[in-house]
């Protein structure tokens, strides 16, 4: 058997991590052509499983030639072997409608297109078996599936829900906290800290903000905090239930959904994610919580949502929406946040560190 040597950069050192923890189960390696194709249709695996978005190894033209006769791959990062595959498919594909089928647009300013289109010419599909786990600056708060199942375990969990966030918690995100733990057993935080986009959080201000959250606002015992290390893809209702489908992996009965979930800009409808999640709930192993709201009413003089609070409606003036790119713009101007949109004590947390990601 053929084996070649294939260096591999940081993103695809993480997805193969993922792929082989069970992560991304029952995936179990990089997509092939025809499960590439069946993803990008019909937002499922070739064995029927839902699967909404494609996990993929890519190379460039210049490397394909040295890989063509091979039938197994060495994966390296930084020189050390971490993982293998075995090569049952080599591939080219048409980006441009690929992306909109999967984003909803072939516009480079999405951030999950751009970063789609900067992938190599081709791809490799195959199974995969991981050598090494990957280590970086906050492998310490990663946990793997298998472990998270242990934790909830030895805590005596029955019911679980998962949190997936990019963001600093503001007070949308606390009311949503709240909801979930006045009837489960525990809550897991599981912050994205893959790749994102120039002008997003810094994983160090998005675990600091969460830490001061469960230690002086939450009962702590009742919340787990653990990074995923995952790209966000920013697809959207693609990604909502792609976010659905880790949570379930690792261990969660329930899972958040709320407004514009994993989306950005402009591009998808404020609850398309709760639409398209709705057509899969029987199979998804994982109750959806569609969440929606929240926001601060001055008249209720606290957060609600639209089933809760009649004056969003009736006298919208008296509503302020919780947004956190208004979040993010006041802090980038180094203005004063209401408390209303996030809690004083947050905000001092973060105060002085590098809030932003300068570059994606």
């Amino acid at each position: 058997m053929k084996t070649v040597h294939l260096t591999i950069n940081r993103h695809q050192y993480l997805e193969l991590e993922k792929i082989a923890l069970g992560a991304f189960s029952p995936l179990m390696g990089f997509m092939t052509e025809e499960e590439f194709e069946n993803v990008v249709e019909r937002m499922r695996l070739l064995n029927g499983s839902p699967f909404p978005l494609p996990v993929v190894l890519d190379v460039s033209e210049e490397r394909i030639r040295a890989i063509r006769e091979a039938e197994q791959l060495t994966l390296v990062h930084q020189g050390c072997s971490v993982g293998e595959m075995k090569i049952q498919s080599l591939y080219c594909i048409d980006k441009v409608k690929a992306a909109e089928r999967i984003y909803g647009t072939a516009d480079p300013a999405h951030p999950g297109v751009g970063h789609f289109f900067r992938l190599g010419e081709y791809f490799l599909g195959g199974p995969v078996r991981l050598l090494k786990r990957i280590r970086f600056e906050f492998s310490d708060h990663e946990w793997s599936p298998q472990e998270t199942r242990c934790v909830f375990a030895q805590r005596g969990w029955k019911t679980i829900v998962g949190f997936q966030t990019r963001n600093i918690p503001h007070r949308a995100h606390e009311y949503l906290l709240r909801l979930a733990l006045e009837f489960a057993d525990g809550l897991f935080i599981q912050p994205i800290v893959g790749f994102k986009q120039q002008g997003d959080y810094t994983t160090s201000a998005v675990l600091t903000a969460y830490r001061t959250l469960i230690e002086g606002f939450l009962p702590k015992e009742r919340v787990f905090l653990g990074v995923l290390s995952t790209a966000m893809r920013y697809a959207g209702p693609r990604e909502a239930l792609f976010h659905a489908l880790i949570r379930r992996n690792y261990g969660c009965t329930h899972f958040i959904i709320g407004r514009d979930h994993a989306g950005v800009g402009s591009y998808y409808g404020t609850y398309a994610a709760h639409e398209l999640v709705s057509l899969f709930k029987r199979e998804l192993g994982i109750e959806i919580l569609r969440m929606h709201g929240p926001f601060y009413c001055r008249r209720c003089d606290g957060v609600a949502t639209e089933k809760t609070c009649p004056h969003w409606e009736l006298s919208p003036d008296q509503v302020r929406h919780i947004s956190g790119t208004e979040v993010r713009t006041l802090f980038s101007k180094r203005e004063e946040i209401p408390p209303e949109l996030m809690r004083p004590e947050i905000v001092k947390s973060v105060s002085g560190l590098s809030l932003f990601i300068e570059e994606g």
